[in-house]
């Protein structure tokens, strides 16, 4: 009988221990194309992702301010296009999941660079702070293709 609790409190133990690792994950990537210069992206143009209801589009572009980058109201003259993908959980309250940009030529559509930040519960970061996560990895890593950081 005693073998049998100890067993079982073992495999909660196991279980819990699991548990409580997943919910602790988070990444943070940035992929730069090989052709690409950053250096001579200066003008942006962020579209509205369809499903946003919490304007992240609106933190992406003062984000794109402050690092000192102009962004556009329309379209036409930019040097890239910004669009982006926000995920939501609900967890006690809501919060961003996770959060991928990608700065696209505005002519082909191609994808220059794209970054992506996820965040379960107990790592969650603000909205403001999953955009600088990604931005900042996609304009300032150090290693530009392939960066991956689980920080």
């Amino acid at each position: 009988m005693m073998h049998k609790a100890k067993t079982a409190f073992i495999v909660l133990l196991i279980a819990a221990i699991t548990l409580l690792h997943g919910c602790a994950i988070n990444r943070a990537t940035a992929t730069v194309d090989q052709t690409t210069d950053l250096s001579a992206l200066q003008t942006f143009y962020v579209e509205k992702y369809g499903e946003d209801t919490r304007d992240t589009n609106i933190i992406i572009k003062n984000k794109l301010v402050e690092m000192g980058f102009q962004v556009s109201e329309t379209e036409t003259d930019v040097d890239a296009v910004v669009t982006y993908v926000d995920k939501w959980f609900w967890d006690i309250t809501m919060y961003m999941l996770e959060l991928t940009i990608t700065l696209r030529d505005p002519e082909s559509d191609f994808p220059l660079a794209t970054g992506n930040s996820y965040h379960t519960s107990m790592t969650r970061k603000s909205p403001e702070g999953m955009v600088d996560e990604v931005l900042t990895n996609i304009f300032f890593s150090k290693q530009k293709q392939g960066v991956d950081s689980d920080k």
